[in-house]
C-alpha cells in the first residue's frame, strides 16, 4: 500500500511544487511507483511533469462526482511517476465542497482506488489553508515542510503547525511530519545558516539532511515540462533531490 504524503506550507513561494514534481522524479528513478496528485488549482505540479492542463479528467472530476471510471491518470515526462492532473476549474470547489457532508473525505476516498498500484503517492495542495488542503492532510500519513531559507523563513511556521496539530487532533490522528526540507539554501551565506539552525532548534530531528540548494537548473527545468532529474540529472539540484528521495526511502524502508 503507498506511503501518502502531502508536500504542504500554507506560505506561497518556498518550493512547494517544485520539490512535489523533483521528490517524484527522484523516487520514480530510484524504481518507486509514484502517484502524484496536483490538487492546487494553478496546476504548476501538471505542467511541470509535462502534462496538458486542458485534460478532460482532473482531480476536480473525482473529487465532486466520485467517478471511479479509467483515465484520471497521466503518464508524465518522469519514469514511473504518473499523475491524476488540475487545472482552474479547481478554483471553485472549496466553494462546492462545503455543503457536502463528506467534505473532508473526498479525496482520501477517491484515493482508496489507487493506493495498491502505487509505492508513494504525493499530494500536492495550494499554498492556503481551505477545503482543499485540509481533503490533502486528510488523506495523508505524513506530510513535509518545504521552508525556504530566508529572512521571513519561519514566519507562520507556528500556523503551519497549528493546522497540523488541529488535523492531527479532529480529523486525522495518524498524521506524522515525514519531514522539514529546506530550500533554496547557499551555504555561504551567514543568513542562510542562521535559519537552517532556528528550523533545527524547532522540529529538531524531522529536518531532512540534505538542503536543497539555490540552482538555476531547478528553476529552469520546469518551462520544459521536466523535473530537474530528468533536465540535467548532474546539476546540484538533482543531486540533492535524489539524497532526499533515498532519506525518505530509508526512513520509511521501501
Amino acid at each position: 500500500m503507498a506511503r501518502i504524503i502531502s508536500i504542504f506550507n500554507q506560505k506561497g513561494g518556498v518550493g512547494k511544487t517544485t520539490s512535489v514534481v523533483n521528490i517524484a522524479s527522484a523516487l520514480g528513478k530510484l524504481g518507486k511507483k509514484v502517484l502524484v496528485v496536483d490538487i492546487d488549482p494553478q496546476g504548476n505540479a501538471t505542467s511541470g511533469l509535462g502534462v496538458d492542463k486542458n485534460s478532460h479528467k482532473t482531480i476536480y472530476s473525482l473529487l465532486l462526482n466520485s467517478n471511479f471510471e479509467d483515465g484520471y491518470l497521466k503518464e508524465t515526462s518522469s519514469k514511473n511517476v504518473s499523475l491524476i492532473p488540475a487545472n482552474s476549474e479547481l478554483a471553485g470547489t472549496e466553494v462546492e465542497l462545503v455543503n457536502l457532508e463528506d467534505r473532508e473525505l473526498r479525496l482520501k476516498n477517491a484515493l482508496e482506488k489507487f493506493e495498491n498500484d502505487f509505492d508513494y503517492i504525493l499530494i500536492d495542495p495550494p499554498p492556503s489553508l481551505g477545503q482543499l488542503s485540509i481533503n490533502a492532510l486528510v488523506a495523508s500519513d505524513s506530510i513535509i515542510i518545504p521552508i525556504q531559507a530566508e529572512y521571513y523563513a519561519l514566519e507562520g511556521v507556528s500556523e503551519l503547525v497549528k493546522t497540523y496539530n488541529l488535523v492531527k487532533d479532529t480529523l486525522n490522528k495518524d498524521l506524522e511530519i515525514e519531514g522539514v526540507l529546506i530550500s533554496m539554501f547557499d551555504g555561504r551565506n551567514n543568513l542562510a545558516l542562521e535559519v537552517l539552525e532556528e528550523v533545527k532548534k524547532y522540529f529538531k530531528s524531522k529536518v531532512f539532511k540534505t538542503s536543497i540548494p539555490r540552482n538555476i537548473r531547478v528553476a529552469e527545468a520546469p518551462s520544459y515540462g521536466l523535473s530537474v532529474i530528468d533536465y540535467d540529472e548532474n546539476s546540484k539540484g538533482a543531486k540533492a533531490y535524489m539524497k532526499i528521495a533515498k532519506e525518505i526511502v530509508r526512513n520509511n524502508k521501501r
